[in-house]
């Protein structure tokens, strides 16, 4: 029997290229090597004490079954409750589904909007893994260049060429990922009404909600009850292994979300979930370590820009600087920011990733820091980048 490819939707899903840098920081670390990692979106910092305590006490009660597919209702209302603290918006719990990670909970959005061949629209640069989790559900991702100028947020003008050519989705991130900036409140506005009176929906992804600075982020419900908002445990909360997110869908989607958390993932972990009723309890001391992180963005922005590296609009939220390097790439003789990267991690012992895992938009002139670690190792970080700039050289084969 002659076996046949590939599906061709598989063929189209590129790698997720932060990890293959992760690899390569544990290739070097098994060899003794000592790795300054500024590459990775995960926070340096334990997860809370009270939510160990809580799985503990989940295992002693065997609390280890399948739960109801929308989740326990318990977590379902804690998450309500955190959103009328946090926003006084409120939430029907009914309308909250707990996912397996946010990643689930963007499988169960694309899933229920998306036909074959249906567009979404996307920020370029943006997070990898969106238009590949859309082209993997038959839909067409639509990656719209976004600048500083629009804080590299969409917008209103930026969608509208697009949206001439159909749109069924946009997908606002805010606070962004790579670069750390929050979409303007007159922008998210304008951009859910837009797609509103088209026929299309907005999908929030608000995972970096909690990681502000300056000034605090509002979730897209504010705006609209008809928008999709997905968020989850991994960031603000510390629990990234616990893979555990939500989304918040209108009542009128309930049953299909149902339906296809069933088919897809039965529920979301058990242990996690019920870990999880305690992170809410770890508001003020998680808060603390933001503050932490304020000063490590501070310090690193003020370095990078001593360097020659370019930062036009400050993030003020997530843990993550998007520099511009071509005028260090320039004068250091490089060709990309994947050469400099690679280079930069073996010679100079830094884990920092290349713009091309976040879209084509000058991204081989870019550079994602990433300060979610102690102020130490992001000093440290800054000194051995010093280091690379004033001693290295590119090989002769770049």
């Amino acid at each position: 029997m002659k076996y046949g490819g590939w599906s061709q939707r598989i063929e189209k899903v590129e790698p997720f290229h932060v990890m293959e840098v992760i690899n390569a920081v544990k290739r070097l670390e098994a060899q003794g090597r000592h790795i300054i990692r500024l590459e990775v979106g995960e926070p340096d910092f334990p997860t809370p004490v009270p939510v160990l305590t809580a799985a503990h006490r989940s295992l002693d009660l065997d609390q280890t079954r399948y739960t109801a597919a929308m989740g326990i209702m318990e977590l379902r209302q804690a998450v309500s409750a955190w959103y009328q603290r946090q926003y006084g918006v409120d939430i029907d719990p009914a309308r909250i589904v707990i996912t397996p990670g946010t990643s689930g909970a963007f499988l169960l959005a694309f899933g229920i909007l998306l036909d074959p061949g249906d567009r979404v629209a996307i920020s370029d640069p943006g997070y990898p893994c969106y238009p590949n989790m859309i082209r993997i559900l038959g839909g067409e991702p639509v990656a719209i260049a976004v600048g500083p100028e629009h804080h590299y947020q969409l917008s209103p003008e930026l969608l509208e060429p697009a949206l001439a050519h159909g749109l069924k989705a946009a997908l606002v991130t805010s606070p962004s990922n790579p670069t750390g900036t929050l979409i303007p409140d007159a922008a998210m506005a304008a951009v859910i009404a837009m797609m509103e009176h088209a026929g299309g929906r907005v999908i929030s992804d608000e995972i970096y909600h909690g990681i502000t600075y300056e000034r605090r982020a509002r979730t897209a419900l504010e705006f609209s009850q008809e928008a999709i908002v997905i968020n989850g445990f991994s960031k603000f909360f510390a629990m990234t292994g616990w893979r555990l997110g939500w989304i918040i869908v209108p009542p009128s989607a309930l049953r299909h979300v149902e339906s296809l958390q069933q088919n897809l993932f039965i529920s979301a972990p058990t242990l996690s979930q019920y870990a999880a009723l305690a992170a809410f309890q770890c508001e003020e001391t998680l808060k603390k370590q933001i503050e932490e992180f304020d000063h490590n963005r501070l310090f690193l922005v003020t370095e990078l820009r001593r360097f020659g590296f370019m930062i036009p609009v400050m993030p003020t939220g997530a843990f993550y600087v998007y520099a511009d390097a071509s005028r260090v790439l320039q004068k250091t003789g490089y060709a990309d920011a994947q050469s400099f990267c690679a280079d930069l991690l073996e010679q100079g012992g830094v884990a920092v990733t290349p713009g091309l895992d976040f879209g084509r938009y000058k991204a081989q002139d870019h550079i994602r820091f990433s300060f979610a670690t102690t102020m130490e190792n992001v000093r440290e970080g800054v000194a051995r980048l010093a280091g690379f700039l004033g001693g290295s050289l590119p090989r002769q084969t770049r």
